[in-house]
């Protein structure tokens, strides 16, 4: 057999003369680099950046993750014991094992930024404008901590005799440990803001022309117990839940509460209460609730402890009258066909030395409706998306406004108006960025993420929770608190793991170098997908090609 003279064509072309075939031009769609929001991002009602700081924490770099945390949240000690974690309800891990533990690294960074003496980063210069804020809760050192970050003086009128609120004399110690508290707020007096305590507010508009206030920063929060008519015999009896946790504070004497107690309702205050009855000593403290467990308020995880503790519950029942000789009628109830309750007419008696009512509780807004303009209805403040009121330069937040009472909101409100009250004075209007798109568990590639479920945080024994007001959960150790930072996903979030460079066929990926992430090469990528569909956490996104 007799082969050709020449070599067929493609043996004989030299390799680097492919370059010349552009298959770029092939494509329909194109891939595209992304930053998605992550759904705790998303969740979390104070703003924070959670996925930046927990990849810093990942790395060991607990101070600069701690003040990434600062940008956003000026409480992490007081957020990572007390939040209730919407973050975590929203982690897409839970769809593989379980959410990350947020709230605890976030808690771990505190109490190694306090024993550490971190301090958070503030402007050396003053802008020469003054606000005042009234009330020292959540939401009040939150719109504090930010104006002084803003360089604005900044001074808080505590009508009490200490700093906190509601953190203070609503949540007890057994949850929130009192020095945590203090220390998250001497921080921010160390930072330069004046508290005036004792120092009752009954006009704003006085204060504010006195103190040569720019504006004013409205942050009381709901102290004021819900009543409810209840025939009773012996009122001496009857106590408001909030007035029983600030007099565990406060009071040189604590309120005796007696060996049986029943609390009238199903929020969290309830639990709180119940609980804080049986530490005091009480051998039976019963929650009367009129509806079940399903539809109680209280979070979870706090019933769950109580019933732990020995708390008892009368499910679906009301209070008709309190008697005489610790007497207390009550009333069965039923859930109609929507889920009300409603009265049965089949009564029972308990016994209590106690009734404590814990129906919700109101802000007092009458020191507010001197001023022309502001609007209250059912309650609260109106105000408008920068948190002012009807009253130029006097903004409100918090449980003064309409809006879910938490902590973590209250911070977030804290923050929103430290902004908007910082472009008011600068005669600009403050624009939220509008966030990126979210990255839901179906942007995910979990095959590449292996099982390793959340850290079980140790608990107090049962029987010195009963007996003292010592913190129930205990935190992380440094080994722990750095698993639980490399359990989170990076959702939407490229952490340049390599996967696009090396299911690539036609090399069209371009790594940048440590930390600057990859650039596409669009003349050779023919828009195949591979890339998009093997990317673990969903920072690469398909779309049609621009013709």
């Amino acid at each position: 057999m007799t082969l050709p003279t020449t070599a067929p064509f493609a043996i004989t072309v030299d390799v680097g003369t492919s370059l010349d075939n552009h298959t770029g031009t092939w494509r329909t769609e194109r891939p595209v680099y992304l930053d998605r929001l992550p759904p705790c991002n998303n969740a979390c009602p104070a703003g924070e950046n959670i996925q930046a700081w927990l990849a810093l924490a990942e790395e060991g770099k607990y101070e600069d993750a701690w003040q990434e945390i600062m940008v956003n949240n000026p409480l992490p000690g007081i957020m990572g014991r007390a939040c209730y974690h919407p973050c975590e309800n929203a982690c897409n891990r839970k769809d593989i094992d379980s959410p990350v533990s947020i709230h605890a690294v976030e808690r771990f960074l505190d109490d190694q930024a306090r024993k550490e003496g971190w301090t958070p980063r503030v402007p050396s210069e003053l802008s020469g404008k003054k606000i005042l804020v009234v009330g020292s809760g959540p939401s009040g050192l939150s719109a504090a901590y930010h104006l002084r970050r803003l360089g604005h003086s900044v001074t808080i009128y505590e009508a009490g005799p200490v700093a906190g609120g509601m953190m203070r004399f609503g949540i007890p110690a057994y949850r929130l440990p009192r020095d945590v508290v203090e220390e998250n707020i001497q921080r921010i007096a160390n930072m330069g803001v004046d508290f005036v305590l004792n120092k009752k507010v009954d006009d704003i508009a006085a204060e504010k022309e006195a103190g040569g206030f720019d504006a004013v920063f409205l942050a009381i929060g709901a102290h004021l117990a819900n009543r409810v008519n209840i025939p009773t015999v012996d009122a001496g009896r009857m106590l408001d839940a909030v007035g029983v946790l600030r007099d565990m504070e406060t009071a040189e004497d604590k309120p005796m509460l007696g060996r049986r107690v029943v609390v009238y309702g199903g929020g969290n205050t309830a639990v709180d209460v119940a609980r804080t009855a049986k530490r005091m000593g009480a051998e039976e403290a019963i929650i009367v609730y009129r509806r079940n467990r399903d539809q109680m308020p209280a979070h979870d995880f706090e019933m769950d402890e109580a019933l732990e503790e020995g708390v008892l519950v009368n499910w679906l029942t009301t209070i008709k009258e309190v008697g005489d000789g610790g007497k207390i009628m009550v009333e069965k109830m039923a859930l109609d066909e929507n889920g009300r309750p409603q009265p049965t007419g089949e009564l029972d008696e308990l016994e209590a030395d106690t009734v404590v009512m814990a129906l919700g509780q109101n802000v007092d807004t009458s020191f507010v409706e001197k001023l022309d303009g502001v609007e209250i209805k059912d309650k609260t403040i109106q105000v408008n998306d920068q948190f002012m009121t009807g009253e130029p330069g006097v903004f409100a937040g918090g449980d003064m406004v309409p809006s879910e009472r938490t902590v973590t909101v209250a911070v977030g409100h804290g923050k929103h108006a430290a902004r908007a009250i910082h472009a008011w004075l600068h005669l600009e209007r403050y624009e939220k960025p509008e966030k990126n798109e979210v990255a839901d568990f179906s942007k995910l590639n979990p095959w590449y993420y292996t099982d390793a479920p959340e850290t079980v945080q140790n608990m107090l024994d049962i029987e010195r929770r009963k007996a003292t007001f010592g913190e129930v959960l205990s935190g992380l150790d440094e080994t722990n608190a750095l698993y639980e930072a490399r359990r989170c996903l990076s959702c939407g979030n490229c952490f340049e793991c390599d996967n696009c460079y090396g299911v690539c066929p036609d090399n069209a990926v371009i790594k940048l170098g440590p930390g600057k992430r990859f650039e596409f090469d669009y003349e050779y990528c023919k828009g195949c997908g591979i890339c998009e569909a093997e990317c673990p956490c969903g920072a690469i996104k398909m779309v049609p090609e621009e013709i």
